[in-house]
């Protein structure tokens, strides 16, 4: 298997491989403990700048993600193999799902923060920024890799996820027990290891005691919120509140805070921008980060599995408590009570395609929608103007444009 990202350089390993033992760290020298005090050495990073220089959202930023994410998981290789091949085996999984893919959107916004608030690309600061800003994946890895065992997703990014993943090892080797048991409780260690070695990676980046101080609370908030927003999400849909405020609840809290907002956020206090700009930041970050999961709410029902790596319709069979439903019964308990009864008995079911494609029809000529997408625009240019307005940089303002269009008129 190549790299990250397809990538055959030093950091490249085959599937048959053992990352832990195969994965040469290249232009290092070593540097004190980490402060957690693992014993663990951190390597010396090649220069952000040097890493930096392409835009968030392009390929080469991606790479510079990776490879921040790929020498931290270099880091932890001693501790990890002092536990022995179980311990291994765990921590190798993680490593291939953090680096399988993705568009590293929290560590841009969070980048794009620092800079917009007067942090220097090219400053003795941009290793340590760069490092701090990629544990946001470590922490989005923990929340899909848990996402995926409350809603029985088989598949992420058109691979097994990780419980089912283990599931079959189990299946494979012929242990006893419940496979499918087995394949949770492991995923569920994996994602908790996921949250605790981002607080490492952050406290191993080498921001300045100052900085961390300054980060560290927004960071508490945002783990917070993200289990929160999840936390009311399993409630929504077991106690069925089907009204749109709840479910823009949720959005706000699973999705928005710990995709735009906090990251934009944590940029700023590392730079110790000023309140003006924290505010105008959160308020674009919130926005955006709902009109993030709307977008995703739409690719739920109508997305091409070739594009979003999920099943088409995952979101009408797991009974999901979206504002796109939302808005669709509300319409319907008014206007047409047999699609309301349709919808209610539907969703939450094991859909065949037809079926999906049935109910697909009725959420669009109900009006849902397009009510979902004008919301999308009125919050997409209520974020727009709140930026516009700020005193972030300019060249970060017309970032931060570019990134809030890509992330609301996505296809995947």
């Amino acid at each position: 298997m190549a790299g990250p990202r397809g990538r055959t350089d030093e950091y490249a390993y085959s599937s048959q491989q053992n990352p832990w033992r195969h994965a040469p760290i290249a232009r290092t020298t070593l540097e004190a403990p980490l402060s957690a005090g693992s014993g663990i050495q951190t390597p010396h990073r090649t220069s952000a700048a040097e890493l930096i220089a392409p835009q968030p959202g392009t390929p080469a930023f991606v790479a510079a993600v990776e490879d921040a994410l790929t020498r931290f998981f270099a880091t932890r290789r001693e501790l990890v193999e002092q536990l022995g091949p179980v311990f291994v085996e765990a921590a190798d999984a993680l490593e291939l799902f953090v680096l399988r893919g993705g568009k590293r959107t929290r560590p841009a916004f969070a980048w794009t923060g620092w800079l917009g608030a007067g942090g220097d690309a090219d400053g003795p600061d941009a290793d340590a920024v760069l490092t701090a800003c990629s544990a946001l994946e470590l922490v989005q890895a923990c929340a899909l890799i848990h996402d995926d065992i409350i809603d029985s997703s088989r598949t992420r990014r058109r691979f097994p996820t990780v419980h089912v993943d283990f599931e079959q090892r189990h299946r494979d080797r012929g242990w006893t027990g419940d496979s499918a048991h087995f394949g949770a409780s492991v995923a569920i260690l994996v994602g908790d290891l996921a949250l605790a070695w981002a607080d490492d990676m952050v406290h191993a980046s080498g921001l300045d005691p100052a900085a961390i101080a300054r980060f560290a609370p927004v960071w508490a908030g945002m783990r917070t919120e993200v289990l929160g927003g999840q936390l009311l999400d399993i409630h929504g849909e077991a106690g069925a509140d089907e009204s749109v405020e709840a479910a823009l609840r949720i959005n706000r809290y699973k999705t928005a805070a710990y995709t735009v907002e906090r990251p934009l956020h944590l940029g700023a206090a590392i730079a110790d921008a000023d309140q003006g700009l924290v505010d105008a930041y959160r308020l674009f970050g919130t926005d955006i980060g709902i009109a993030f999961q709307l977008r995703d709410d739409l690719l739920g029902v109508f997305g091409d599995p070739a594009v979003t790596g999920k099943p088409s319709g995952d979101d009408l069979r797991e009974g999901k408590r979206t504002v796109l439903l939302a808005e669709a019964l509300a319409r319907a308990d008014e206007a047409d009570p047999a699609a309301a009864k349709l919808l209610r008995t539907s969703i939450g079911t094991d859909l065949d395609a037809d079926e999906v494609a049935k109910l697909r029809a009725v959420i669009t000529e109900l009006g849902a929608v397009d009510e979902v997408e004008r919301r999308i625009t009125e919050l997409t240019e209520a974020g727009l103007a709140a930026i516009e307005t700020s005193t972030a940089t300019p060249a970060s303002k017309e970032r931060l444009r570019a990134m809030a269009l890509a992330a609301t008129k996505r296809a995947a």
